[in-house]
């Protein structure tokens, strides 16, 4: 697992457009973190990374987010308002959860997921690409960002 430690909003983002230019279509990224702990300040810096143009704002209310027009689309998904796989599954969203056609970000990923350790067996039903991201809040705008790839 590796860690990066962002002093700032814009680190935070800056190390989210690294992975967007790295990026390839069929990534979903996982994010835990508690409220305010720059889940969407990363997906800015991905977004941007892939070349989209958009302004990136949460889907909270909305579930999901499409982003077309960059190097690949991306989609931001926020499992927040969804407590329980059923209530996942009944608003439609599994399809972006496996084999994107682009970029798949997922905020409260523990809520489809469950909470991964080490090993990709613990993944249920893992994509095939998956990058599992834990943000932590150091202090008012320091943040540690854990991070592990599973899948080819």
């Amino acid at each position: 697992m590796a860690t990066h430690i962002s002093h700032s909003p814009a680190e935070t983002e800056a190390l989210g457009e690294a992975w967007g230019r790295a990026a390839a279509s069929g990534l979903v990224i996982g994010l835990t973190g508690d409220l305010g702990a720059g889940k969407t300040q990363l997906v800015k810096g991905l977004a941007r990374g892939l070349g989209v143009t958009a302004r990136v704002h949460s889907p909270t209310f909305t579930l999901v987010n499409e982003y077309p027009g960059g190097r690949l689309p991306l989609y931001h998904l926020d499992l927040y308002r969804l407590e329980t796989r059923n209530q996942i599954s009944a608003a439609g969203l599994e399809e972006f959860f496996y084999q994107p056609d682009g970029v798949a970000v997922i905020e409260w990923a523990e809520r489809w997921f469950g909470e991964i350790t080490n090993s990709k067996s613990n993944i249920p039903n893992h994509p095939n690409r998956y990058r599992q991201v834990g943000i932590e809040t150091l202090n008012e705008t320091g943040r540690r960002i854990s991070y592990e790839d599973f899948g080819a």
